[in-house]
């Protein structure tokens, strides 16, 4: 086994951890679940059936993330993040029978590459959550978020962009639409509400 497993976490024979992964205690990683490379998995989370984690990613204390929900690589969800997977939620249908697996379809959150969740937020399905993203901690999402977006609140609006490194955006002085990495210097273009990197 090339990845690591606390004693008390439970893991189905089903589901498949990437190399270099570890699953601190008391996490639970449900049937057919995909996870990739290096992944964290941290006390308390959950990981439903057949969910599909890219290489690199970080599931902090106690998130819950509810199948069928997609992550890209790097991905951050911070401690007690919530991405859900009914629009509708019911207990019971109309006429008051408990509904069963087979009575609702699961919907999914979907985040990309390099995005970060923030603790406490809720990602309310289905939704999208676009490339080096970052939601605030404690938003509710209910839309989806495009690349480099930042977004807080409830219900969550764009306040700004970030870039890869996490910080937010300046736009620069003089030149509309451009929009500078303090950390990095890198260079980012807005056209119409989408941003996008300048290549080097």
């Amino acid at each position: 086994m090339n990845y690591r497993v606390q004693p008390s976490a439970q893991v189905d024979d089903s589901a498949e951890i990437g190399a270099g992964s570890s699953v601190w205690d008391l996490a639970q990683i449900r049937e057919n679940a995909r996870l990739g490379e290096g992944c964290v998995i941290g006390r308390g989370a959950y990981v439903g059936s057949g969910v599909r984690m890219g290489d690199n990613c970080k599931l902090q204390n106690h998130a819950l993330v509810y199948e069928p929900a997609e992550l890209g690589d790097g991905v951050f969800i911070g401690p007690a993040v919530v991405l859900t997977n009914d629009h509708n939620p019911r207990s019971v249908d109309p006429e008051g029978k408990q509904k069963r697996g087979g009575d609702w379809e699961a919907v999914g959150v979907r985040i990309a590459d390099g995005a970060s969740i923030g603790a406490r937020s809720v990602c309310v399905a289905p939704i999208s959550i676009g490339r080096w993203a970052m939601v605030a901690a404690g938003a509710v999402v209910t839309k989806d978020v495009p690349d480099f977006a930042l977004v807080m609140g409830v219900p969550a609006r764009q306040v700004g962009w970030v870039g890869r490194a996490g910080v937010r955006l300046v736009e620069r002085a003089g030149e509309p639409g451009v929009w500078e990495c303090p950390t990095t210097g890198a260079l980012y273009d807005e056209k119409e509400g989408v941003l996008t990197e300048r290549s080097v």
